[in-house]
């Protein structure tokens, strides 16, 4: 492990030991991510292990962790979690100033958040940052967010700007094609007390856990496996990467080399994807992600979650904005409601106030540990599951966080950080068939 990280990482668990700050993680770079194979995996030293069970090097450690950058900016500062790109994901190269805060109509501030000094985004629900996180500048967006009206969408996708509710929206891709029509289109809309198991290491998983929807690698798993958990009575989540470029998937060969920008710290092989709307491969992009999400829908699946989806956080190798960043993620939602199928933010907390709109629920990983529990709020508010996968390897124990969790209206359980199967502890009210 590079000594910058580890020394940013022990210097950052101090400041959030004075301040309770945390920091919105890339979770791809850490326990969400799927295997790249369906045997072997990778090892992330010091991060976690995806599909096939490898497991990380080093373990998962508060003061560890791969960043793309060490220069965790903005008073407050950022944890970093065993494997996660922590500092590059709250610091953005030196954008948070530790001051001013995004404010949203629900009257939350993200106390000691950051600012940028553009407009503030007024979001409905609100949105409660925990302290020290990049907000303002993810969330305000140049005054993009639109409240109740929902986000416009601007930067030359193609994409009609969105507006009104989430399920009466349509885009056109830059690529000339249709976009994705939420309007008619019947798909699952899980209950808020749909109890969740996740394992992106095993396919197929095991199919005995007493819960109303499943998790798994969309690649590794089969139709039959989805058409047996169907018979069970659980709905099905199909994992795919969204942000990420993964050597060994199907579809490898089908990302030009210019789609890819920088190494993802931890994960030998992986690269960070140009989602920006102005970039060169952009349509490229699209046409891959509906591809993968159409696999999804042919082999079955109710939902999806796209991992890595919060790349202008991270050292993408481009200059990704926070707007590429939400137009991109508001394209997924859509694209995915026009197949049929609902859709599970990741990762973006920042932007949640305008993406809540968009998507059908959130998982998130480690909400009790990084102090951002309340972050998810809108969510609730909404009626959506919020799924919160906490990890053994990193101190937690149900008896530590379960009791906030069911307070908060979230559904959360206790897993090995590398999604194995090897340990799954839900909270007493987590369980049953709820979807």
């Amino acid at each position: 492990m590079d000594a910058r990280f580890l020394l940013a990482g022990i210097s950052l668990v101090l400041l959030v030991a004075c301040n309770g700050t945390t920091s919105s993680r890339g979770s791809g770079l850490g326990g969400s991510r799927g295997g790249a194979t369906g045997s072997g995996g990778a090892t992330g030293a010091g991060g976690t292990a995806r599909s096939g069970g490898a497991t990380a090097a080093g373990g998962a450690s508060s003061s560890g962790g791969t960043t793309d950058k060490g220069d965790a900016g903005g008073s407050g500062g950022v944890t970093g979690s065993g494997g996660r790109s922590t500092a590059a994901d709250a610091a953005k190269s030196g954008v948070d100033t530790g001051s001013g805060g995004a404010t949203s109509s629900g009257g939350a501030i993200a106390s000691g958040g950051a600012s940028t000094g553009k407009a503030g985004a007024s979001g409905t629900g609100g949105f409660t940052g925990s302290g020290g996180r990049s907000t303002a500048v993810d969330a305000a967006k140049s005054g993009v967010d639109t409240g109740s009206g929902g986000a416009t969408s601007s930067g030359g996708t193609g994409e009609s700007g969105a507006s009104g509710s989430a399920d009466s929206r349509a885009s056109t891709g830059v690529d000339g094609s249709s976009g994705a029509t939420d309007a008619g289109v019947s798909y699952w809309k899980p209950a808020a007390n749909t109890s969740f198991y996740w394992d992106l290491a095993n396919a197929p998983p095991d199919n005995t856990k007493n819960v109303g929807a499943y998790d798994i690698d969309g690649w590794n798993n089969t139709a039959a496996e989805v058409t047996t958990l169907h018979g069970l009575g659980i709905k099905v989540v199909c994992y795919m990467d969204a942000g990420t470029y993964e050597p060994g998937r199907p579809d490898s060969n089908d990302f030009p080399a210019s789609l890819r920008g920088n190494a993802v710290s931890g994960w030998p092989g992986e690269y960070w994807l140009d989602v920006r709307t102005s970039g060169p491969n952009y349509a490229t992009l699209l046409s891959i992600m509906r591809a993968r999400f159409q696999v999804c829908k042919d082999k079955g699946f109710d939902a999806v979650e796209p991992d890595n989806m919060d790349s202008y956080q991270n050292d993408p190798g481009f200059s990704t904005t926070a707007q590429d960043q939400l137009t991109y993620n508001e394209w997924v939602a859509q694209t995915v409601h026009g197949l049929g199928m609902a859709v599970f933010q990741k990762n973006d907390l920042a932007q949640i106030p305008t993406l809540v709109t968009y998507f059908d629920g959130i998982l998130d990983e480690e909400c009790n540990k990084y102090s951002e529990c309340a972050t998810l709020v809108p969510y609730t508010q909404a009626l959506k599951p919020v799924w919160n996968a906490e990890y053994s390897e990193d101190g937690e124990t149900t008896g530590g966080f379960c009791s906030r969790d069911t307070d908060a209206g979230i559904i959360g359980a206790l897993f090995s950080i590398n999604l194995d199967g090897s340990e799954f502890q839900p909270c007493t009210d987590d369980v049953g068939r709820n979807n």
